[in-house]
């Protein structure tokens, strides 16, 4: 038998590849995601909750959720892992790619209730990856943009290959990696049905320019 497992959800690309990476071997019963402390926006991503739970929905999954400030996210995520394992959850899948204190921080909630944490895109070339999600037939559209980087013409922007080339050329990782930017996945093979979706307003939030987004069944 596969490995009861959850993973860590955040609506993008990035998880959304480490989910297509993990499936065959692990039994992916729920995904993880936090909120904010009003429980309007994901936390990173700005996502509404209807959208998150649509991901669930196709999946064919649990989904479980958290709300927090900023100072309090890791405690609430142990929170919501002890929830993962009450489900009989052993391991917890992460789409982190890079940086050791992220790696630390997956070992270290993991710990508090014995489970084992699993990073299949980790050390991976950004650029492989982002054509890894293309290739695998997979959708996202950019949902955050830093200001910094981009301007606000690339909310709603599918990720395509020559999108992929138009970010390098700006200087911006092909993941986002750095913050540049974040996605909403739209469309995914273990998906089973597309996810459809309406744009709203357009803001600038902490110097990032954010998409609001609807879901529709």
């Amino acid at each position: 038998m596969r490995p009861r497992a959850a993973i860590s959800w955040s609506g993008g690309k990035d998880c959304c590849t480490a989910l297509l990476r993990t499936h065959p071997d692990f039994d992916i019963i729920a995904t993880l995601t936090m909120f904010a402390e009003d429980g309007e926006r994901s936390r990173s991503h700005g996502l509404r909750p209807d959208i998150i739970a649509a991901h669930a929905q196709r999946l064919g999954v649990t989904s479980l959720t958290g709300r927090c400030s900023w100072p309090g996210y890791t405690d609430e995520y142990v929170r919501m892992l002890g929830d993962a394992a009450a489900l009989g959850v052993t391991h917890v899948v992460f789409g982190d790619i890079m940086g050791g204190a992220h790696r630390a921080w997956d070992e270290r909630v993991c710990a508090a209730h014995g489970l084992t944490p699993v990073l299949p895109l980790w050390g991976a070339s950004t650029r492989a990856l982002v054509e890894e999600f293309i290739g695998s037939g997979s959708s996202a559209v950019i949902v955050t943009a830093r200001a910094a980087h981009l301007d606000e013409s690339w909310l709603g922007r599918t990720i395509t290959l020559d999108a992929v080339r138009e970010l390098e050329a700006l200087g911006v990782d092909p993941c986002g990696e750095f913050g540049e930017y974040h996605t909403l996945v739209t469309d995914t093979p273990l998906f089973g049905a597309p996810l459809n979706v309406t744009f709203g307003a357009r803001e600038m939030h902490s110097e990032c320019w954010a998409l609001d987004v609807h879901a529709h069944s």
